[in-house]
Formats: structure tokens, C-alpha cells, sequence
């Protein structure tokens, strides 16, 4: 995942827009993947916290956003590598 400079708008726009891509029925997704994979309480919670505000990046801080999309990626990379060994 690339690390974003919280300071930059352009930056702030990018996380914002890849937040708002996901909808809340793939947040459901990702907390049931956490959950079988015995994420702690609270990465689980805070994608419970992403779920209920699927779509509105606007009410969440810079640092939630970053710590959510940096999760999806490791959910995502745990994902790829699973079928990979499929």
C-alpha cells in the first residue's frame, strides 16, 4: 500500500475516493474475512466503523481512512494468496 501524506490534499482525495469505492456489503465481506482470521477487536471494529459509513469518507479522519485501506490491502493480499495456493 502507498503511504500517503496526510497534509496534501491531492493525497487526502485519493484515500477518500478509494474509501467511497467500497460499499458497505464489501465491508461486510472484509469483517467476515477478519473475523475467520482472528483479526484483533479493534481492526475488526473499525471495519465495522468503515461499514457504517460506506460511501461518506467525509466523516472519518485522515489517520481512519489510512488504517482501513491499509487493512483492506492485507485482507486483499491474504486473499490473492490463498487462491494462489489453490
Amino acid at each position: 500500500m502507498p503511504t500517503y501524506d496526510f497534509n496534501d490534499p491531492t493525497d487526502l482525495d485519493i484515500m477518500k475516493g478509494l474509501f467511497n469505492m467500497i460499499s458497505a456489503d464489501e465491508w461486510d465481506e472484509y469483517i467476515a474475512i477478519a473475523e475467520d482470521r482472528n483479526f484483533s477487536y479493534k481492526n475488526i471494529n473499525i471495519l465495522k466503523t468503515a461499514q457504517r459509513k460506506a460511501g461518506i469518507a467525509k466523516y472519518l479522519s485522515p489517520k481512519v481512512i489510512n488504517w482501513v485501506l491499509s487493512l483492506v490491502d492485507q485482507l486483499d493480499t491474504d486473499e490473492e494468496d490463498d487462491y494462489e495456493e489453490e
